[in-house]
């Protein structure tokens, strides 16, 4: 699916009038300039239902007089909704374009809410081929992007419980660091729920581990004589009362890495079946080791327009996968792209990461570069 909406503005704004809205927790700040750039109407309006109201209801009577574009910080939220569903065309500056254009007003150190509002209004006006308008996704994408989402903010915190977990049980039960490969792995958590200490563990031998293995599920990867000796030649973990106390945090963390796994599990179901019934679905599946949530997650991030990507290069820019150059004189300076769109950038390296393992240019070109010294990931 494509997006068929315009992707640049008019020369000239419609009616010779621009707006600019500055977001703020609490109230927001809105200028309209005409088109010689003075200030003819601000307004600020509370961030609640009622100001959220008489904030559409403002662009509305702009809107059937002719004026109805609006810049502002932000891509999403309450406000932009409010914009949207009036038939007004959002343009968004970002907070970092918008603190360099202050200094075109003599004043780049100053912070001001109703100044910015007019800032925004007044670059609409008078950069418009620099500018590109909102585009919104469809419900289907948007909702696909939160869950995404929604899922990288529970393994962002997965990680950190099972970096917390390791690094307790390296201090007050070292032996069971070893065993599994990973320490939140379903196997290592029902361990650790059944042995949570080294006195519960001095009661294993070979025998009971293979016996409890077995009963657990575990895939029998390796040999419970193996992870026995590795349970056993780590230095003895802290017993008796100092070991009793400890225990309580371990079985906090494993609780809380449980919870967190199982909140990941349904979240890959919502994904899964989001994107089953998500009309680009073929396309992104169809990319060298995609999957499902990854495959999910570039449809999200890419949006739905895919307009605005006029050239591959254009959408590795904006994902910051493209590095960044600097010239002047003979003097040229290749570093790495910090201003761009960091979600896009999660989604694009993860998918560069192993779609080595099955694409031969990018493995090609992998294997190029770790001989020049480049780190590389791993999936």
């Amino acid at each position: 699916m494509k997006c068929t909406a315009e992707t640049t503005l008019p020369d000239e704004p419609p009616n010779a009038v621009t707006c600019g809205i500055d977001w703020a927790r609490d109230d927001h700040a809105v200028s309209i300039v005409d088109a010689r750039g003075r200030e003819v109407r601000r307004v600020t309006i509370e961030h609640n239902a009622a100001g959220l109201r008489e904030l559409r209801e403002l662009f509305e009577l702009l809107s059937r007089a002719g004026a109805c574009e609006v810049a502002i910080e932000l891509p999403s939220g309450p406000v932009v909704d409010t914009l949207l569903q009036a038939g007004i065309t959002i343009v968004v500056i970002s907070p970092n374009q918008l603190k360099n254009l202050r200094g075109r007003y003599g004043s780049p150190g100053n912070k001001d809410d109703r100044f910015d509002a007019f800032v925004l209004a007044d670059t609409l006006r008078t950069d418009r081929s620099r500018l590109r308008p909102l585009l919104p996704d469809t419900a289907a994408t948007a909702t696909l992007r939160r869950t995404c989402r929604a899922r990288k903010d529970r393994v962002g915190h997965r990680v950190a419980l099972a970096n917390q977990l390791r690094a307790h049980l390296r201090v007050v039960f070292p032996g069971v660091v070893g065993p599994f490969a990973d320490i939140d792995s379903p196997i290592s958590l029902a361990f650790l729920t059944r042995l949570d200490c080294q006195n519960r563990a001095n009661w294993l031998s070979v025998t009971r581990l293979a016996a409890w293995l077995a009963g657990a599920g575990y895939c029998g990867r390796v040999d419970p004589a193996v992870l026995y000796g590795r349970l056993t030649g780590a230095p003895h973990g802290a017993t008796g009362d100092n070991g009793a106390a400890n225990a309580h945090l371990t079985r906090a963390l494993v609780a809380a890495l449980t919870s967190v796994a199982a909140q990941i599990k349904a979240l890959d179901a919502q994904i899964a079946q989001q994107l089953a019934l998500h009309a680009d679905a073929h396309i992104f599946t169809s990319l060298p080791r995609s999957g499902t949530v990854r495959a999910a997650w570039l449809l999200a991030e890419i949006g739905d327009c895919r307009a605005r990507f006029p050239t591959p290069e254009s959408l590795a820019c904006l994902a910051g996968v493209a590095p960044c150059t600097r010239q002047s004189g003979k003097v040229t300076h290749v570093g790495f792209r910090w201003a761009a769109d960091k979600q896009l950038r999660d989604a694009a390296t993860d998918f560069a990461g192993d779609s080595r393992r099955a694409n031969p240019w990018a493995t090609d070109l992998y294997n190029r570069a770790i001989p020049r010294g480049h780190d590389h990931p791993t999936p």
